[in-house]
């Protein structure tokens, strides 16, 4: 069997991973990066990047690319039917990126797969992790490529591997949490009553629906929808936004992409143990209220890719044991988040729900309360 050696395996090339590997490659480590994709996905997924991930970017040096490509968007706005419950003003915030830049995924994993081309590395693929033996002093993988098993030595291996992480797994570290259930995914083309410059959460008894303008005059639609189909029809968009959204001005026109997925509230243990560490959904995954998911985990990455560097200089596992130390208790502050909107926002009983419009309306008079919103869904608290 082929072999080789690094100093850290980055298994899994979605944007913690890869922005991960930029890290690495900035400071001129030695690692490898695989995924058990032929090539990167071509959906669009994840569809916002926040001011503060933007800011955390510019250290990969892809900000830029991402903003230009991007459309940027100011306002975030919780909305029941056509009544606004709260509303956040993201150019208010103090940073040079006062907005929520709307990017699909596949755009930004191409931006983040070019700044490593430019690094002078690339992802290895198809490679699909296939057995990790853990030892002390480092890792020993075994990797399934198109030319056959390929074993790979590293001192330390990343676990950028999403959410049933075989890397996670094989290290025995616990990922507890429970499901919220199914949620569609689509990408429409339609007229909608509201503007471009504002991403939409509405509450609804039935289920969250979150609508967000996107490039190349597409929109982006989410709905918690129990069983929901695995290949949304056009109807089936309909259905929804008749049901939870505006009451007029609506009116769909196609649809480019769906998709249906199951949205889960997990949290690992730690994100560190011994030579294996965690980032992105290896080691967290939550709700999508609020778009902070990929955010999170590139947050997750660049911390990481400076705490590889660090520990592999210094001799020392005081770095790893920081990056998991402040980085747990960042996912845990984004998922006790997401899920305290997801309930709040599904609601069913009447009188609850009323109750809920008025104090929301109360408390988003106040700028204090506008301002608090805007700096945490855009990652600063």
């Amino acid at each position: 069997m082929p072999s080789l050696s690094t100093d850290v395996l980055i298994v899994g090339a979605g944007p913690a991973g890869l922005a991960t590997a930029i890290g690495l490659a900035q400071r001129g480590i030695d690692f490898l990066i695989v995924d058990a994709l032929p090539q990167a996905q071509n959906t669009s997924r994840a569809a916002v990047i926040h001011a503060a991930t933007l800011e955390a970017a510019r250290a990969l040096g892809v900000t830029e690319t991402l903003v230009a490509q991007g459309i940027k968007v100011p306002h975030f706005r919780v909305r029941d039917r056509d009544s606004v419950l709260l509303a956040t003003d993201f150019s208010r915030l103090s940073t040079p990126t006062p907005y929520a830049l709307m990017i699909p995924q596949d755009e930004s994993e191409q931006i983040l797969i070019a700044r490593l081309a430019e690094l002078g590395h690339a992802v290895r693929r198809p490679a699909r992790l296939t057995a990790l033996d853990i030892a002390a002093d480092g890792v020993r993988a075994t990797c399934q490529t198109a030319d056959g098993e390929l074993e790979i030595a590293a001192r330390y291996v990343v676990g950028a591997d999403g959410e049933k992480s075989l890397v996670r797994s094989a290290a025995g570290i616990d990922f507890p949490g429970h499901t919220y259930g199914s949620f569609l995914l689509a990408d429409m083309r339609m007229d909608w009553p509201i503007a471009k410059s504002e991403v939409t959460l509405f509450f609804s008894g039935a289920g969250t629906l979150v609508v967000a303008p996107m490039s190349n005059d597409r929109y982006r639609v989410v709905a918690q929808l129990p069983d929901a189909p695995s290949v949304p029809t056009l109807a089936d968009v309909q259905a929804v936004i008749a049901a939870r959204g505006p009451r007029s001005g609506v009116k769909l026109r196609e649809l480019l992409w769906g998709s249906r997925f199951k949205v889960h509230h997990k949290l690992a243990d730690t994100f560190h143990k011994g030579p294996v560490l965690l980032v992105g959904d290896a080691a967290h995954v939550h709700s999508p209220a609020g778009g902070q998911g990929m955010n999170l985990g590139l947050r997750d990455a660049v911390a990481l890719g400076q705490a590889l560097a660090d520990a592999l200089q210094s001799g020392s596992a005081s770095p790893l044991e920081t990056y998991s130390s402040t980085r747990r208790p960042a996912a845990s502050r984004v998922l006790d988040l997401t899920d305290r909107l997801t309930r709040i926002a599904t609601l069913s009983n009447p009188t609850l729900r009323w109750l809920r419009n008025r104090l929301i309306g109360a408390a988003g008079a106040l700028p204090a309360v506008r301002s608090r919103a805007a700096r945490t869904l855009a990652g600063f608290e």
